[in-house]
């Protein structure tokens, strides 16, 4: 079955970094046909978009993290990663991996991270 799985999360102080981690096993196909996510959801609030990167290498972030975040992937080694910078305790949340290609998609279990002022 397919597993993505998160790493990377932790708590880290006001202005710190921190390297998600999403390794891919189990696909249909290769993981470089495929469209990978991350989004991320914070108490009481709804699971927005972080960013994504298309299997044609087109980038997409939210308005919240353009500039301190950046995803990039690996397709040899089926990983996604999130290089998140200048973090801020409005970043606390649990991040989720995602992958999409056509009507399929499917999440990671999630990933805590949390900032302290």
């Amino acid at each position: 079955q397919v597993q993505l799985v998160e790493s990377g999360g932790g708590l880290v102080q006001d202005g710190g970094s921190l390297r998600l981690s999403c390794v891919a096993s189990g696909l249909t196909y290769h993981f470089s046909v495929y469209h990978m996510g991350w989004y991320r959801q914070a108490p009481g609030k709804q699971r927005e978009l972080v960013a994504s990167l298309t299997r044609s290498n087109v980038y997409n972030y939210g308005d919240s993290v353009k500039g301190r975040f950046t995803i990039s992937r690996d397709n040899a080694k089926s990983t996604v990663y999130l290089q998140m910078d200048t973090l801020k305790p409005e970043d606390t949340a649990v991040y989720y991996c995602n992958v999409r290609f056509a009507n399929y998609t499917h999440w990671g279990q999630g990933i805590q991270v949390t900032v302290s002022s």
